[in-house]
């Protein structure tokens, strides 16, 4: 790696490059999407946050708050968490027109929330089997916007 990484104090790579809405890198001092903060919210906080991106055209955005959440949540609730976000992977590869990745991610993100619905862990009022399915519509149904 380049030494002009822009990196925290512990050396962990920093969000410095601009990107796009689909989380695609752009030049340096190219205006791109605002970044999300990289600490990690309450859940209830991170699910506003991020449906609000998704709203917003932002699936990668809301994919990196999901994924912040999931590295810091307790052990139980992973596959939560990591399932939202590889949701949000996969509605950023249909945006981006990569049909195979993003059922790809989608098979995989509905696996494990599957497996954490049968486990009657917390969903935080989330209707999980609603939020798979409007995924798939859009990723089997729509054209890539």
């Amino acid at each position: 790696m380049g030494k002009d990484r822009d990196r925290d104090p512990a050396g962990r790579a920093r969000q410095a490059r601009p990107r796009d809405e689909l989380g695609r890198p752009l030049p340096y001092g190219a205006p791109g999407v605002e970044a999300v903060p990289e600490e990690p919210l309450p859940p209830h906080e991170t699910i506003a946050f991020a449906w609000r991106l998704l709203e917003d055209g932002r699936p990668f955005s809301a994919h990196e708050v999901f994924e912040t959440r999931w590295k810091s949540c307790p052990a139980e609730e992973r596959p939560l968490w990591q399932g939202l976000a590889q949701l949000c992977v996969a509605l950023t590869h249909h945006r981006r027109g990569n049909a195979l990745g993003a059922r790809r991610l989608y098979d995989r993100a509905a696996a494990r929330l599957v497996e954490y619905e049968n486990t009657g862990g917390v969903r935080y009022e989330m209707d999980l089997t609603a939020i798979r399915n409007r995924v798939l519509h859009e990723i089997d149904v729509s054209e890539p916007t």
